[in-house]
């Protein structure tokens, strides 16, 4: 009998000096690397993907507040995979086992369907692309409604980008220190790294639910105005910001350590929003704020009920979506 790893079939491309590793439940990326050095916080392939890292989120990124809401004059109730809080979270496709659709050397598809259930009963196949170039990884999810009724829609990713020259693989590899000193070495990486996030509003959450209050301008909250780069410090994001200042029709967001070093995630208009977290875990010491989650969506948290940028996939068609990763 063959046992797959933990995190699903893996999957491997390289091109230009970037390597990434996919997995196939969730269609994850699990690892990617440029000259050896990581872009994003990784995890073992025999390794359950820790909460969403790296997950492929869809047919709604971020929460459904309550995991209810009304569509097309019907109301529905999703699981609440959120349970501390009352929510739905991240869509429905995270643990979803993920077909092979094409693998080359440099970019792979993959698919899978969300059949209709309870809370959504609506049937769309999910593809997503994973493409290498000398510019960074892009991926592409395109959603096609396979079924016989209009379907809410929206979708994004969950990488942890890194900061800094070092690889977080090696270090795991090498002679272990201390418990004590690996600790202080680890936690709060994302402290002393420079963020520059070109947004002019922020989304305001209930501070116990992180349940959508209101959209506010981020002259209103300094302590969230990256609009210049400087240094995260100890702030604490966990928001979804949108007023992105663009070049061309592209928004990136990007992050540096000390060395000038790090990484850039870049993303067009079919992405107006972009959820930032500094992975905060007080329970999990050794992981909190090792990496900065930045997520571009296609629309805001609880997007099911406020409508706002919301999607609505007629039978037959199809949105696409994509985002790029890059070494700064």
């Amino acid at each position: 009998m063959v046992v797959e790893a933990r995190s699903g079939r893996q999957l491997r491309i390289a091109a230009h000096g970037y390597e990434a590793a996919i997995a196939s439940v969730g269609a994850t990326l699990r690892s990617l690397t440029f000259d050896g050095r990581d872009l994003v916080v990784p995890f073992e392939a025999d390794e359950v993907r820790p909460a969403y890292r790296g997950a492929t989120l869809a047919p709604w990124p971020n929460r459904i507040v309550d995991g209810t809401y009304r569509f097309a004059g019907v109301e529905y109730q999703l699981p609440l995979t959120e349970p501390e809080r009352g929510q739905a979270l991240h869509g429905l496709l995270a643990w979803t086992e993920f077909a092979d659709r094409l693998v080359l050397d440099d970019r792979i598809v993959l698919a899978a369907v969300i059949e209709p259930q309870t809370g959504y009963p609506f049937r769309v196949e999910v593809e997503v692309e994973y493409r290498l170039d000398a510019d960074g990884l892009q991926q592409t999810v395109t959603a096609n409604n396979i079924g016989a009724d209009a379907a809410p829609w929206g979708t994004g990713p969950h990488p942890y980008l890194v900061a800094g020259a070092r690889s977080l693989s090696k270090e795991r590899s090498d002679e272990r220190r201390t418990e004590r000193a690996q600790r202080v070495e680890v936690t709060k990486r994302v402290n002393a790294w420079t963020l520059l996030l070109p947004a002019s509003e922020v989304l305001t959450v209930t501070p116990d639910r992180l349940s959508p209050v209101a959209v506010e301008p981020v002259s209103q909250h300094p302590e969230w105005d990256f609009r210049t780069a400087r240094r995260i410090d100890d702030v604490f994001i966990d928001h979804a910001f949108t007023g992105l200042d663009r070049t061309d029709g592209i928004a990136e967001v990007r992050v540096t350590a000390a060395d000038g070093t790090g990484v850039a995630i870049s993303f067009d208009e079919r992405c107006p929003w972009v959820q930032v977290h500094t992975a905060d875990t007080p329970a999990e010491p050794s992981t909190s704020r090792i990496g900065l989650a930045v997520e571009p969506m296609t629309c805001p948290p609880d997007a099911f009920n406020s409508g706002v940028d919301l999607v609505t996939l007629e039978p037959g068609a199809s949105h696409v979506a994509s985002w790029r990763i890059r070494a700064v």
